[in-house]
């Protein structure tokens, strides 16, 4: 089983079909394209910052190994240790990236697949949706009319009307 964490965009002016389209989800695990691919994973998932942290990370920790007369196989192992820190925290600096950009941690889900933590969290998405519309139709409806509104219903006047008004 694996861990998805549900991000939900901004809202645009589009309908909840479309809105529904563009909610991500990101998996929570060691991410291997991560560890072997460090930058090009970096610049695929737009995640500038963490792109320019690594390149400096990177450079300074070659440039204090040099200067401490390293050998090119200690060196290697920093690499790789700073590629396998990406591996373990990729969906980390994923999820804060989207916080920042103002997207909504929305859910966790659990699924033996992204389509089965997908379906598991749409089936509850819709529901909370359909929810949340109907509890606003039904509180528009409820509340009671602007003051000063001059709306008669049936054969009484608005409470406060003037006794020579009614006619």
């Amino acid at each position: 089983m694996t861990v998805y964490m549900v991000f939900e965009p901004p809202r645009r002016g589009d309908d909840s079909l479309a809105h529904a389209e563009r909610i991500i989800f990101v998996r929570d695990r060691f991410s291997w394209a991560a560890f072997l691919f460090g930058p090009l994973w970096l610049l695929w998932h737009r995640l500038w910052l963490a792109l320019l942290g690594y390149v400096v990370v990177v450079a300074a920790l070659e440039l204090g190994l040099r200067l401490l007369g390293a050998s090119l196989d200690a060196r290697a192992l920093a690499g790789a240790l700073v590629g396998l820190l990406l591996g373990f925290e990729g969906a980390t600096l994923r999820r804060q990236a989207l916080l920042r950009r103002g997207w909504r941690d929305r859910s966790i889900v659990i699924g033996d697949d992204r389509e089965a933590a997908e379906r598991r969290f749409f089936d509850r998405y819709v529901t909370a949706e359909t929810t949340r519309e109907m509890e606003a139709a039904l509180a528009s409806a409820s509340r009671p009319p602007p003051p000063g509104a001059t709306d008669v219903v049936g054969l009484f006047p608005q409470p406060g009307a003037q006794a020579g008004a009614q006619a």
